[in-house]
């Protein structure tokens, strides 16, 4: 009897340890707000918007302690249309769903659906990837990802462990298709370095699309509400710095996206005219800042310029936008706050045989004329 309390005990005691040394967490984000437009496709509109500054989403992330500095982790991450309860992209789990391991010493090694280096070490010196949730405010067509409207499946994926500052890593995803290693394959590689109120990042990302249309490669719309364009080949690439003071902190963010013989492009819904076969290359320059006036109210702003070149044989232009945001966000509570924001975009220039150039705020659906003014008030819950 003694003996068989014993082995009980030290059984407890076992996977007491154990599960203290492991762990599973429900997160997410709940953005919702009233959000007018001036002009989108054609009318001015008032709408209860679901995330329209950050994401609506929820998720599961755990880990498990396997000893030596090793542990093993998983996420899997949904988007979501807080107005219907629907889930937003492909898929219930559309954003992120993988499996890994991480090393304290090496980094870590994860493999599923993932976001790019763009996401993982650009994105959060820019406007939109920053965490300020300004989703209105990212580039035309988010043509660069820092928005992440895309994730990669069936990728593997490498970070490496922080060494005085320094990151770097590297993503590729598979086509998954028998004899077509090329069709929708992805490859992402980029790095980042912070030293104090400095920080300095750069990255690379590039996505093979065939027009056979192979639905399981790397490649997909990751957020129906968000852009998703279309072709052939995609590379961007771009690097930012940002310098904090005080409650102060500026930033400049530089992006180049060529896509070559596009397919498609849409946005909030609904198409947009580009001549199918060309070639679009676009630069993103984005000035941005914060200042916390107090510790609750912080404000932000963004500038960005678009400058766009479009050739091929089915026509040539040079579209141009000027984004400018401008948002006030109220903290209640560590995990609650309230936020309005005002956006106004002014195009130029030609999408080719398409005609003039119009505005098009990211995840709104486009204006017909070169200017587009939005704004939005809303309340925000982590959880």
């Amino acid at each position: 009897m003694k003996k068989t309390l014993l082995i009980a005990g030290v059984l407890g005691a076992f996977a007491a340890s154990a599960q203290a040394q492991s762990s599973v967490t429900l997160y997410g984000m709940l953005d919702a707000g009233l959000v007018y437009t001036n002009n989108s496709a054609g009318h001015s509109n008032w709408r209860q918007g679901s995330g329209t500054v950050s994401d609506t989403y929820f998720g599961l992330r755990g880990s498990e302690d396997l000893g030596g500095g090793l542990h093993a982790l998983f996420r899997l991450e949904s988007g979501f249309n807080l107005n219907n309860g629907g889930f937003d992209g492909d898929g219930m789990f559309n954003r992120q769903a993988y499996v890994g391991l991480k090393s304290d010493q090496f980094g870590t090694v994860t493999l599923g659906r993932q976001y790019d280096s763009m996401v993982d070490f650009l994105a959060p010196l820019s406007d939109a990837g920053a965490g300020y949730g300004n989703n209105l405010a990212a580039h035309p067509l988010d043509n660069d990802n820092l928005d992440n409207s895309i994730s990669v499946k069936n990728s593997v994926k490498y970070r490496s462990a922080n060494y005085a500052g320094f990151t770097f890593g590297g993503l590729y995803g598979f086509s998954n298709q028998a004899g077509q290693f090329a069709n929708n394959r992805a490859w992402s590689a980029g790095a980042s370095y912070s030293n104090g109120p400095f920080n300095f990042a750069a990255a690379y990302l590039q996505t093979n699309t065939s027009r056979n249309g192979n639905t399981n490669g790397a490649v997909s719309a990751g957020n129906s509400d968000k852009t998703n364009v279309t072709a052939d080949l995609q590379r961007t690439f771009g690097a930012g710095l940002n310098y904090t003071y005080g409650p102060a902190t500026v930033g400049f963010v530089w992006t180049n996206t060529h896509y070559d013989n596009l397919i498609a492009a849409s946005q909030g819904g609904a198409s947009i005219v580009i001549p199918s076969g060309t070639n679009l290359h676009l630069n993103n320059f984005e000035l941005n800042g914060r200042y916390a006036l107090t510790p609750a109210l912080n404000l932000d702003a963004a500038y960005t310029y678009t400058d766009g070149k479009l050739s091929g044989s089915n026509g040539s232009g040079d579209p141009k936008w000027h984004t400018v945001s401008l948002q006030a966000d109220y903290s209640l509570s560590r995990r609650t706050d309230v936020y309005v924001e005002g956006v106004y975009q002014h195009a130029s220039g030609q999408l080719g045989d398409a005609g003039a150039n119009v505005a098009m705020i990211n995840t709104l659906s486009p204006s017909t004329t070169q200017n587009q003014v939005a704004a939005t008030v809303g309340l925000r819950h982590r959880f």
